[in-house]
């Protein structure tokens, strides 16, 4: 069973700090606490006589404590957006229905057949056309989707964060 098990995150940062002595467990501090600010888009400042070795105690603790409450984990990977259905039929439905404009235009003409042709090849140009600016704006919105059910997964996961902080005597902010 390892310490992780034994001993919730934060505490065991405490220990690996107290062990390591006044130098090193300074930098490890200082390095622990800005990883979490800036992970998580927030500033931290202690509101009581806190010091470095305390805060990442603490922002360890209240990391866990969120990731546990929340269920989200920050360094998950972001979700990917949904790709588009693949879909099919556009040059062909265009080129139906240019064949039918083309031959009803021919025919005033007499030239139906010519005109059903050029028809068909217009309508087919249409459709594909159409058909691929679709799936661009498909990408688009399921990546603009994905991005802001990124952004209210991180949103939540720093509230949780803030409120720990904020019952441990921190402001963040």
């Amino acid at each position: 069973m390892g310490i992780r098990r034994v001993l919730p995150c934060g505490a065991a940062l405490g220990m690996i700090l107290l062990a390591a002595g006044p130098g090193l467990g300074d930098e490890v501090s200082a390095s622990v606490n800005a990883r979490i600010q800036e992970q998580l888009g927030v500033f931290v400042y202690p509101k009581g006589d806190q010091d470095e070795a305390a805060q990442a105690t603490d922002s360890l603790g209240c990391y866990d404590s969120a990731k546990e409450r929340t269920g989200i984990d920050p360094e998950a990977p972001a979700a990917e957006p949904e790709t588009p259905e693949k879909t099919r039929g556009g040059a062909v439905r265009g080129a139906a229905g240019g064949a039918a404009v083309g031959a009803a235009m021919g025919a005033i003409f007499d030239e139906a057949g010519k005109g059903a042709a050029a028809g068909a090849l217009g309508g087919a140009l249409r459709g594909h056309h159409g058909r691929k600016q679709a799936k661009a704006q498909a990408r688009k919105a399921a990546a603009e989707r994905a991005d802001a059910a990124n952004r209210e997964r991180m949103e939540t996961f720093s509230r949780a964060f803030g409120a720990c902080m904020d019952a441990r005597n921190y402001s963040v902010e």
